[in-house]
């Protein structure tokens, strides 16, 4: 089965919580590590380290040995600025390393991209799932979406890579990110995305200054009134280099805190390029916990 589906599971909430894919059950009672991999030449962090795709399968054997239960791949940068990538180039990226990956590994693989083509082919070649930063809002996502039967994670940004950072203004940066998921998933329903089938994000770093993502985490729990699986990435992120002065490839420990407060206070999911240090301390959450 090449799909990653939603089934009913005993989450806090009694939402849908586990999530069966390739022939891999991940049961989101259970705080798992979503590894990026980024086959770009221009992400903000790991930009052009794994671009030959020999090292992207690499990096896929690492982190999946390190512990990741989801690989995200993606072929076009987001980060502030980013100039846009074509269908075509996209897909010369994203693709033979979908291919290699599922040729080698069983687990799950999320394809990172708001293109409808990206994601149709992505989930032929082997992806279970769609992480779309615009939330399927690009013209015929929706129904492409709807077509590949896949989850889907839907993330909140203001504006778009190119300007998000400009000025982002918001009344009550929590409220307002609420409300676009919730219709988001609104939206998702009335195409015929099954609702058991999305998770949601709220953006960090997405059209929000240093204070708006400070708000989002403190009342991360918030979002938890959506009853679905909420998905958080913070790795490296600015951020960290605001709150610690720290520049983007030092920010470690900076990432594995706010990864391990994000699921404290009710990630599902936590997106991640330190994969090994991250599981570890998500065990010892899970200790604590006494799960």
């Amino acid at each position: 089965m090449n799909s990653l589906k939603t089934v009913s599971g005993a989450g806090r909430s009694g939402a849908f919580s586990f999530l069966d894919g390739v022939g891999l059950g991940l049961d989101l009672r259970q705080p798992q590590v979503m590894a990026i991999l980024n086959v770009t030449p221009d992400s903000f962090s790991d930009g052009g380290r794994f671009q030959d795709c020999a090292q992207a399968l690499d990096r896929a054997a690492k982190v999946i040995e390190e512990g990741a239960a989801i690989l995200d791949i993606g072929g076009e940068s987001t980060r502030p600025g980013a100039a846009p990538v074509s269908v075509d180039e996209e897909l010369a990226r994203v693709i033979p390393v979908i291919e290699g990956v599922r040729a080698r590994f069983d687990t799950p693989i999320s394809i990172d991209t708001s293109k409808p083509e990206v994601m149709r082919q992505a989930v032929a070649a082997g992806a279970g799932m769609i992480n779309d930063v615009y939330a399927l809002r690009q013209e015929g996502a929706l129904e492409t979406a709807a077509a590949c039967g896949v989850p889907v994670c839907l993330m909140h940004m203001q504006g778009e890579p190119r300007s998000m950072q400009r000025a982002p203004r918001y009344e009550n940066v929590v409220a307002e990110v609420c409300r676009f998921l919730e219709q988001r998933v609104a939206a998702c329903v009335s195409a015929g995305i099954d609702r058991r089938l999305l998770l949601v994000d709220p953006g960090f770093g997405f059209g929000k200054s240093l204070e708006h993502n400070l708000e989002l985490m403190r009342w991360l729990p918030e979002l938890q009134t959506l009853e679905l699986p909420l998905v958080v990435g913070v790795s490296r992120k600015s951020m960290i280099g605001k709150v610690l002065d720290r520049a983007t490839d030092d920010r470690l420990i900076g990432s594995v805190t706010l990864a391990a407060l994000a699921v404290w206070q009710g990630a599902a999911i936590v997106r991640v390029h330190d994969v090994g240090e991250t599981v570890d301390a998500l065990r010892v959450i899970s200790a604590v916990r006494g799960h």
